[in-house]
Formats: C-alpha cells, structure tokens, sequence
C-alpha cells in the first residue's frame, strides 16, 4: 500500500506531479514482489492476531496492497474469521450488498438459483477481471476485500491477482494520456440492473481511477465483462481500455497466481482479480466454499 500523503497536491496519482511520480514509482518497483510465495504470512488465527504477525503482515501488505494468510483452521467454517480480521485491521464497514448473508459476510458456493439470475460468482464458472463493487454508488465504494477459504474446489478455483497501483504504472508509462482518460469522471458507465422488469441497482458512471477521498490512495473500479459496461466514447479512451486489457494477463510480471487452500485468506486494498472455472466432485455440501467480506474503508496503514 503506497503511504498516505500530506495532501492532494502532492499525489504522485496526479499527472502534473511527475516528480512525486518518479519517487513513488522507484519505492514501488523496488518493493514489489517477484512470485506470490512472496504474499504468505503464516499466522496462528485470524481471528485474534499477535503484534508481531500485525507487524509482518503490514510489511508485505505496504508492498503489494494485499497479502494471503496461511493458518491450520483448515475446514473450519466460522464468518468471525474473516470479520474479527478485519476489525483488528481498521475494518469496520462491511458492504451489505443484496446477494450477502444475513450478517453482510458472503458465503461463496455454487447456487444454481443465483447462476439463472446472473451472478457468476456463485457458479463453477470462471470470472473475469474486476475488482468487487464497481457497480457501486460513489459514497459505497469498496476499499478492502478479504476472501477466507473454507474448501477449495476440487479441481481449479484459481485467482489472479494485481496490485491496481503497478497497472497504472504501466499505464502510466506507456502514455500518460490514458491515465487522464481512465481518470475522466464519464470513463466508464455501468448500466443498470434489472430483474422481472424492476431496476434492483441504478446506473452508476464515474472514473476507472480516482484519488481516495481520506487518504488519497489510488482507487480502481473495473469489470472485464463488455455486456456490463459502456465506455466513453473517444479514440483515447478505447486505446487505454484496450491497453489496460493487454496488461492483465500471465505474462505480465506483476500477475499473480494463486489457489487459495483450506484455512488460507487473502487480504487486499480490493485489487484486481479473476477466478478461473473450477469442479467440485466432493460430498453434496461440502464443495467450494470462501466467505467473502468486502468493505468501504481501506486497510490501516499501520495495522494497529
């Protein structure tokens, strides 16, 4: 996670600060890991972590803006792992978004019943790179994300993972141009949705990056799926989009990988992710499961 600055002036996100940029982009490339062995931390439980893990858990997550947790509660199925985490990491405001349990924490698995509605999410299916709430109203935005897995998949369930901060620093890099678009309040439009003929979520439109109101971190929202979007139509804007694409791929070092197992979590600043199709050929009840928590504050710089 890229440290908190004095002001918005001095954001290196902003295009007239070439020379906060240029720091910035050293520190980053610097720090960044090479393979995601590099993001585990192994901790005893979630759920009431020690100093010293808090510590080396910020250390990694300051890098890359995420971090995955190794722990020995393989199959325990408790959402207070995932809310009690992230209420030590200064997470309080979970996303109560339609499709959550009860309690604002998802319980990621196969249901048919969602799949005929049209949330992936909860199919076999592979996911497209996104990160969580980018239909989300402005003042609903998601900042911090955390995936606790109960039970793999039998077979695939893979993640890719990438820090939104080193996709703007190649966007950046190849033309600066395509951050101004991608910045542009109209960039991307997300229609609305409807279901039996009523609008369940609004229209929502506003910028692919933008500066976080309260720290002035960068914020990304972003959905691969063409069918949920509409870009601004101009020559710029298609080329950064279409650049932006070309970068999310295996061959882009700053990919990561990853299938999480029983009892590992991943904890991120909601960067950019996908999920590859996967099979489940365990008992009835005991395929797939993650709890997804997703919150409207970003993780605490410190961890304290």
């Amino acid at each position: 996670m890229s440290q908190m600055v004095a002001n918005k002036e001095q954001s290196p996100f902003l295009l007239d600060n070439e020379n906060a940029y240029q720091q910035w982009r050293i520190r980053k490339l610097a720090n960044y890991p090479k393979q995601a062995s590099e993001l585990i931390v192994d901790i005893e439980d979630p759920r009431q972590l020690t100093h010293e893990e808090k510590k080396l858990m910020s250390v990694l997550f300051n890098h890359s803006n995420m971090l995955i947790y190794n722990t020995k509660l393989e199959g325990t199925e408790d959402k207070d792992i995932p809310r009690k985490c992230g209420k030590q990491l200064g997470l309080a405001h979970l996303d109560p978004n339609m499709l959550a349990d009860d309690d604002g924490i998802t319980s990621l698995t196969v249901v048919p019943g969602k799949l005929k509605r049209g949330y992936i999410p909860y199919s076999d299916r592979r996911l497209l790179w996104h990160t969580d709430g980018y239909y989300n109203k402005p003042e609903q935005q998601i900042r911090a994300l955390i995936l606790h897995c109960v039970r793999p998949a039998a077979e695939g369930g893979e993640n890719g993972l990438v820090d939104p901060e080193m996709i703007y620093l190649q966007l950046r890099d190849e033309n600066p141009e395509y951050i101004r678009a991608l910045m542009h309040p109209q960039a991307m439009t997300i229609p609305a949705n409807t279901e039996s003929g009523e609008i369940t979520r609004a229209e929502q439109t506003g910028p692919v990056f933008s500066l976080d109101i309260e720290t002035n971190c960068l914020h990304m929202r972003y959905t691969a799926r063409t069918r949920s979007i509409e870009w601004r139509d101009n020559a710029i804007t298609k080329q950064a989009v279409d650049y932006l694409a070309s970068l999310l791929n295996d061959e882009n070092p700053f990919v990561f990988n990853y299938t999480l197992q029983a009892g590992q979590g991943l904890i991120c600043n909601n960067v950019l992710h996908s999920r590859t199709a996967f099979s489940d050929e365990q008992a009835e009840g005991k395929g797939r499961l993650l709890y997804r928590a997703r919150y409207y504050e970003r993780v605490s710089n410190d961890f304290n």
